[in-house]
């Protein structure tokens, strides 16, 4: 029988508002300010914020699919427990959970990388004529800094995200209120002609566009890979997933008619022949308060890219931490630090490689970082849930899915739309990867003479 994830030494001191800072700093963060001018690419204008709305309802059913797992599986480490328990900690869950680990040293690193990038981006605002070897000097520091900050005890970071959590709101309200004074509605929906036409076209569009809104929404989950953390995980996860989605959702609205209603879509779309289009909020506030103002927003649209970043490398240390604690990971990363109690090596790692990762253009980061979820992480949840209704009723459920299995469904089709309109040397490169982590994962069961190679030993 299902068992639930095994206790850690870790200290629970997330509740509520802690948890909830978490998801929506992760959720914010960078992502509306650098994703505006792509987003609006993807259809040719205004039409494109169909996606974010696509988005939105992919995201809200998945979010009761992760609310129901973390609810009844409130360990660290999130989806790599979640698919171990779900389809067999010691057969196919040990294949499912090395993948989930295997793609996730790829794509969590990309997403951490992408608020490196969107950082250097808007620093180019004030760093004028900033070359490309002075941007990776950039990344690599802040990517260091972010580690520098990371590396104390829990008590410590509850304090900290708290505050760049409060910056990443402030930031959102100082650019909706601006917007909402200086909105011009034939501005916003200036649409160009066809803009609505039903072809193959609009569809491959709808699906970047969707792309890039599921992209902006990460992180409505980042409190479920600290659950070793989270006072009162049952109560705790599911409210802070769903208010912070729905609360992220009206802001992200909020941000993008704020935008588009000063500045004309044409103006940075496409985005690749914009130079403004990678700061197009500083932009926006230079058009109405000139550049001495839209210096200073600058700065604080970096201090939301660094708290972006932040929560990232913290949820996300803790995922091949709760691995290598389970014995499904390389022994070292479940590490602790000796006296502050945090997992010291998986820290350090992740943080290394996000900075390398950062070394990559935005777009490619977006469209790798979505593509290798999809299939392991986000669907293959939606199995894992399934199975555990049926293999496990008995298990605690302090939250159950509401329609259940309405939710399910409608999340396994949207994340097969967005997978299927992604570009093919994209969905290549994420198959490439799945496939060779399965190869890693039959030597790697070879050698410790484990699941499937230990039963046919036994059978023998």
């Amino acid at each position: 029988m299902t068992q639930p994830l095994s206790s850690s030494p870790m200290v629970r001191r997330f509740g509520l508002i802690h948890a909830t800072a978490l998801n929506m700093t992760n959720m914010i963060g960078i992502g509306p300010f650098i994703t505006i001018p792509l987003l609006m690419s993807a259809l040719g204008g205004p039409q494109a914020m169909l996606g974010w709305v696509v988005a939105l309802v992919i995201v809200l059913c998945d979010g009761m699919v992760w609310s129901e797992l973390g609810a009844a599986l409130p360990g660290s480490g999130g989806s790599f427990g979640y698919l171990r328990h779900g389809y067999g900690a010691e057969n196919v869950g040990r294949l499912m959970g090395f993948l989930f680990v295997w793609q996730f040293v790829l794509s969590g690193p990309l997403e951490i990388a992408s608020g490196y990038i969107g950082f250097s981006q808007y620093l180019g605002y004030i760093w004028k004529g900033i070359t490309p070897r002075q941007t990776m000097l950039v990344v690599t520091l802040i990517g260091l800094a972010n580690l520098v900050l990371l590396y104390r005890r829990i008590t410590s970071i509850a304090t900290i995200t708290l505050t760049l959590w409060i910056g990443t709101i402030v930031t959102a309200v100082v650019v909706i209120a601006t917007g909402a004074v200086h909105f011009d509605p034939r501005v916003a929906f200036d649409f160009p002609p066809g803009a609505f036409n039903f072809s193959l076209g609009f569809l491959l569009g709808l699906g970047a566009a969707s792309r890039i809104g599921v992209y902006d929404y990460l992180g409505y989950y980042d409190v479920c890979y600290i659950g070793d953390e989270v006072t009162n995980p049952g109560r705790v996860i599911p409210r802070s997933i769903l208010i912070s989605t729905v609360a992220v959702a009206l802001i992200y609205l909020a941000i993008n008619l704020s935008i588009i209603g000063v500045v004309p879509w044409r103006d940075f779309v496409p985005a690749a022949s914009h130079p403004q289009a990678n700061f197009i909020v500083s932009t926006f506030m230079e058009r109405i308060y000139g550049p001495e103002v839209a210096t200073i927003f600058t700065a604080m649209i970096l201090w939301t890219a660094f708290g972006s970043v932040f929560a990232l490398l913290l949820g996300y240390s803790r995922v091949p931490y709760a691995a290598a604690r389970d014995g499904y990971f390389f022994k070292v990363f479940a590490r602790l630090h000796p006296s502050q109690g945090f997992p010291s090596v998986s820290l350090i790692v992740l943080g290394i490689l996000s900075i390398f990762a950062g070394f990559v253009s935005l777009g490619m980061v977006i469209d790798a970082l979505i593509t290798t979820r999809i299939l392991v992480q986000f669907i293959g949840q939606i199995g894992a849930v399934t199975l555990l209704r049926r293999r496990a009723p008995d298990l605690p459920r302090p939250y159950r899915m509401w329609l259940y299995p309405l939710p399910s469904l409608v999340a396994l089709l949207g994340w097969i739309f967005i997978f299927a309109t992604t570009p093919p040397t994209v969905v290549a490169f994420g198959l490439g990867a799945l496939l060779l982590g399965a190869v890693c994962f039959g030597a790697w069961s070879w050698k410790g003479r484990t699941w499937p190679f230990e039963a046919r030993r036994l059978e023998a």
